[in-house]
């Protein structure tokens, strides 16, 4: 059977466990031991060609012993640190012989052979200490009893030992290419494109290997193992897994990865969800992605930061084995965002800006005299933007603006303000901006809190309708208009029509209804209504009014649907 091709048996007796047997050569008791999965995680004994994971505590050694049988045995053992650096060692003492208590032929008691063992100290054949994947190979190794002891003096950590007698035939690792790096093709400001050849494993051998790309903010990985630890854990104590247990899948949803089943989407993986490991605590995931591309050997990553360095690692999977190598990493810079042009800003002037979706824009006012106060005006026509105002450097004013907002601002000689205008979400924005050191120039009309126009159902006719709307303090020119629009217009149509930069002069002369002049020194008593006649019976119309400042401009109210009655 594969499990019992080779005089190789591994056993994992830590140093303060309680009394184990080693593992008998009997047929029946060793299918029952592979069998059973509890008694791998307990008595942790290992078939020839498997791979084990397992754990230690900070500064507590661990012991694993095998046996080799015969002597001129290939032997190669690996050894893969997760998420800590390891000090390993591998050293080999002769078998005990067999010799009978009182000349009777009957062996040792076992107790007695593992005691005249254990308290001997083996040749040392090989030792290393530090955090990369390691390897001891030997293709005529003598037949005794194998030790491994490990150590990690940093932190509780896990790790994986994998051993075998066969290693020519095995191959239960991915073989790297004779060039392992991984190419950077092509760099953008959020996209970093990388290229890798093929695994031989794939190539040639034939086997199912698929590709997983790591990309994170720190450094480069160099075992999957070290992955996946990072993933799954943070640095609270790390629990040991109960006798015959996997851990616990959870939803990496803070990153969204796509699952194994989503492997082969090539764009956009940060909007998918992945599963890995456990869920060990609720603070924020460490900024790290994990990707599976089936067997690809291009990949684009998008959804990047620009100006950002970013670590990007490959490693080979054998699907059949689930075990890994691990490709050269590699590391770029993504390209920075074009350097916008700076609008500079006249004193007492509007200026029209407007800005892409998600984009900015930036603008630079230098008043060329001394002032007391600055005064920015803002005028979104769309939907809210967000506006920052600098003065050499310093962040005075940072707010979301919808509608017309005014801010006044104390002064500086020789200031100079920087302006900073975010767009919005969901669509293109656009805004009219003026800055003065000029109190009393304003080209803005004031607006109240409330802009919405008001229709009273019950004045509602067959040729009518009566709407109201709030004024200011301020004596304004009010304007409204009208437009008959079909059954089917809906909110959503006037919701994109909601443009309130667009004056009376964009308005065809027949929709124009009235204007006048309006104000209330009694804010509370600042409302004017309005009858709007001569229109047809059962008939939709939209309505806007519109006010005009000093400065000629205007910004309009909220628009309103109103239906006449269809019979009086």
């Amino acid at each position: 059977m594969l499990l019992l091709r080779c005089p190789l048996l591994l056993l994992l007796l830590p140093l303060s466990s309680r009394p184990q047997k080693l593992p008998t050569r009997d047929e029946e008791l060793f299918q029952m031991q592979i069998r059973d999965k509890a008694f791998f995680h307990d008595s942790t004994v290992i078939p020839d060609g498997a791979e084990i994971s397992s754990y230690l505590f900070r500064d507590t050694p661990k012991r694993y012993f095998f046996v080799v049988e015969e002597d001129n045995t290939p032997l190669a053992v690996t050894v893969t640190p997760c998420d800590a650096p390891l000090e390993w060692k591998l050293s080999v003492q002769e078998l005990p012989e067999e010799a009978s208590g009182e000349g009777s032929g009957e062996p040792e008691p076992l107790e007695q052979q593992k005691q005249q063992i254990t308290n001997e100290e083996g040749t040392e054949l090989f030792s290393y200490k530090g955090n990369d994947v390691e390897y001891f190979v030997s293709s005529s190794s003598p037949s005794g009893l194998y030790q491994l002891d490990l150590l990690s003096t940093e932190k509780d950590t896990h790790f994986k030992v994998y051993a075998t007698t066969t290693p020519e035939s095995d191959q239960p690792y991915p073989e790297l290419p004779y060039d392992p790096r991984i190419d950077v093709t092509s760099l953008g400001r959020t996209t970093v494109t990388l290229a890798w050849k093929p695994s031989p494993t794939a190539s040639l051998l034939k086997q199912p290997i698929q590709y997983c790309i790591v990309i994170n903010k720190e450094h480069n990985f160099k075992s999957l193992c070290a992955v996946e630890a990072k993933l799954s854990s943070d640095d609270a104590f790390m629990m040991a897994p109960k006798p015959g247990l996997d851990f616990s899948p959870f939803d990496f949803a803070h990153f969204g990865f796509p699952s194994e089943n989503n492997s082969g989407k090539e764009r956009g993986f940060l909007k998918s969800s992945s599963k890995f490991g456990r869920q060990t605590s609720s603070k924020p995931r460490v900024d790290l992605h994990k990707v599976c591309i089936r067997n690809k050997n291009i990949f684009t990553v998008s959804d990047l930061k620009p100006d950002t360095q970013y670590y990007f690692d490959m490693f080979a999977v054998n699907t059949n084995t689930n075990m890994s190598t691990a490709y050269v990493g590699t590391f770029a810079r993504t390209k920075e965002e074009a350097k916008q042009k700076t609008v500079e800003l006249k004193d007492g002037k509007v200026t029209d800006v407007f800005i892409k979706r998600k984009g900015a824009k930036f603008l630079r006012f230098a008043p060329v005299s001394s002032h007391q106060k600055v005064t920015f005006s803002v005028h979104s026509c769309l939907d809210a933007v967000q506006i920052q105002v600098r003065r050499d450097g310093k962040l005075l004013l940072s707010q979301n603006v919808e509608g017309v907002r005014q801010f006044q601002l104390r002064g500086k000689a020789k200031a100079k303000y920087l302006i900073r205008l975010k767009g919005s979400k969901k669509g293109a924005s656009m805004l009219k901006i003026l800055a003065t050191t000029r109190p009393n120039k304003q080209s803005f009309p004031s607006l109240p809190e409330d802009t919405r126009i008001k229709a009273f159902d019950k004045l509602r006719t067959c040729s009518s309708v009566t709407v109201a709307w709030l004024g200011t303090q301020e004596r304004n020119k009010f304007c409204i208009y009208k437009r008959e629009v079909d059954d089917s217009y809906n909110e959503e149509q006037k919701k994109r029509e909601q443009n309130q930069c667009l004056g009376p002069d964009t308005r065809k002369k027949s929709d124009k209804v009235l204007c006048k002049y309006f104000h209330s020194q009694n804010i509370q008593k600042a409302v004017t209504t309005e009858t709007i006649r001569g229109l047809q019976p059962g008939k939709s119309y939209l309505l806007d009014v519109y006010v005009i400042g000093h400065g000629g401009h205007s910004v309009k109210y909220q628009s309103k649907l109103v239906k006449t009655r269809k019979f009086c």
